[in-house]
């Protein structure tokens, strides 16, 4: 089968691999129908996070079952299912208690010797603590909101939880990538009252805007805090959720966030040098977050997806084939993209 790999800075090849196939009773073969670029992809393409030459990369896809091992029970053959970015058991004590990015049988899709998801199909490891079915008669057109699902709505949601986000808050989220916007409509599907987008591109703007941003700032910096201190009454947001992961990005979540306030971060973190626990103590700054535990959320996102709540699909805006994702990854480091669809 063929799959993506990268070898490199900016060197992602399409290459013959061996096909998905189960190895093991808990495992499930998926053939991909969609599967998508995601921007932490992109610390790896720019050189930034390292990989090993010829790794096999993508964590976010939807797709059929092909076979599933003789263990498997939750799902069967022609199933549609989704697959968050962390396979896991689903029975450990971590993943009982909803945090399945830390099940120890669990891992990362593309590492080690496992199928990256920018493939025609995947192995899965631990089919039915990971996969989530789709109902049968789910319309097509939901595809792309369905494979959002598989990371950065929930992810979004992860930082919006973490912040603390309910009926009536003030919330201010910082980056407009799609992990950010998606913090947008968990905001406002939380109940928030008042949303400030903070980004430059007025495209990005836009898909704030319909997922519910009332306010937007497009500066950075000091000018940036200032604006939002002052759309909130020199306070600032009573949640803040930190979407990028730089230290830039950080400095303005502390800046803006009111004291008493929650920052909710889920920005992969790069040069990030420590937090000021002191300045964050005497403010009684709360924080948390991390690696969004996708599975946790994936049931009453689906369901509202189907309900027709909310729709993530959005985010996406521009579709490759598996042969042209080396294009795909172009234009998102060059922001010429939000978030590009990879159909094998």
């Amino acid at each position: 089968m063929r799959a993506t790999t990268i070898h490199g800075s900016h060197d992602i090849r399409v290459e013959e691999v061996p096909d998905a196939a189960v190895r093991q009773p808990t495992d499930a073969v998926v053939r991909v129908e969609l599967a998508c670029i995601c921007g932490s992809d992109l610390w790896a393409y720019r050189g930034v996070a390292k990989r090993e030459a010829g790794q096999r990369i993508g964590h976010e896809f939807i797709g059929i079952v092909e076979e599933v091992g003789s263990s498997v029970e939750s799902i069967k053959v022609g199933d549609r299912v989704i697959a968050p970015f962390v396979w896991s058991d689903g029975t450990c004590a971590y993943c009982t208690a909803g945090l399945q990015t830390s099940c120890p049988q669990g891992g990362f899709w593309g590492s080690g010797e496992s199928d990256g998801g920018q493939g025609e199909a995947v192995r899965v490891p631990l089919a039915d603590g990971t996969l989530v079915r789709v109902p049968n008669d789910a319309s097509a057109d939901l595809l792309p909101a369905f494979l959002s699902l598989s990371d950065v709505m929930g992810t979004g949601h992860h930082a919006a939880v973490a912040a603390g986000v309910g009926p009536g808050s003030t919330v201010a989220v910082v980056g407009d990538g799609a992990v950010g916007l998606c913090g947008v409509l968990a905001a406002k599907r939380l109940g928030a009252e008042r949303i400030i987008a903070m980004g430059r591109h007025e495209d990005r703007a836009a898909v704030a805007r319909l997922f519910g941003a009332t306010d937007q700032v497009a500066v950075r910096g000091e000018a940036a805090v200032e604006a939002v201190r002052e759309l909130t009454g020199g306070l600032g947001a009573s949640a803040v959720l930190e979407c990028v992961g730089t230290e830039q990005s950080w400095t303005t979540a502390m800046d803006i966030v009111r004291d008493g306030g929650r920052i909710g971060y889920v920005g992969v973190p790069h040069e990030m040098p420590g937090l000021p626990l002191g300045k964050l103590f005497g403010r009684n700054v709360n924080v948390g977050g991390g690696v969004a535990p996708v599975r946790a959320y994936l049931p009453e996102l689906l369901a509202d997806v189907l309900a027709g709540r909310i729709d993530p699909s959005p985010v996406f805006d521009k579709t490759v084939s598996l042969d042209d994702v080396a294009k795909g990854y172009q234009a998102m480091d060059e922001r010429t993209a939000l978030k590009v669809i990879v159909k094998p």
